[in-house]
């Protein structure tokens, strides 16, 4: 019998597989379990429909995240951190202050975890900061760090 997988099952195939199984397995297991629904022409139909779907939403959100790289890349974010003899930086800027900063500034939201190199910024002057937006989508941001008077 002919199955559509609503679910990945192992050793079976990834969601919206179209897959081949026995009759008992199908009737007694996948299907009253919400496992998996009889591959009938109608399903196919919806089947290819939902994948449509997710198609555009993946296309929609890359755009946007395409947009906000953009943005990226024309903005600078300043800090100022006390600096020692030698130009030592006293501390850091974590990328928590970088994503907050971001907002506050300039309302984009960014999760912290998505930055490269992602432990805290401690060199005078300007820095660049790559951030993960969505998928392969890329920006870079900078971040200039002042040493304070």
């Amino acid at each position: 019998m002919k199955v559509i997988l609503l679910k990945d099952i192992k050793k079976l195939g990834k969601k919206d597989d179209i897959v081949n199984v026995a009759d008992g397995y199908a009737r007694n297991f996948l299907i009253p379990g919400n496992l998996a629904v009889i591959a009938s022409e109608t399903s196919r139909e919806v089947l290819d429909d939902q994948k449509q779907e997710r198609a555009d939403e993946v296309a929609a959100k890359v755009a946007e995240a395409k947009l906000i790289a953009q943005e990226l890349e024309k903005i600078t974010l300043e800090f100022t951190v006390k600096v020692g003899k030698d130009g030592r930086v006293f501390g850091s800027v974590s990328t928590k202050h970088v994503e907050e900063a971001l907002f506050k500034q300039h309302k984009i939201k960014l999760d912290k975890r998505k930055f490269k190199p992602n432990g805290p910024v401690t060199h005078l002057g300007l820095n660049k900061i790559t951030a993960t937006i969505y998928g392969d989508v890329t920006g870079v941001l900078k971040v200039n760090l002042l040493a304070e008077n």
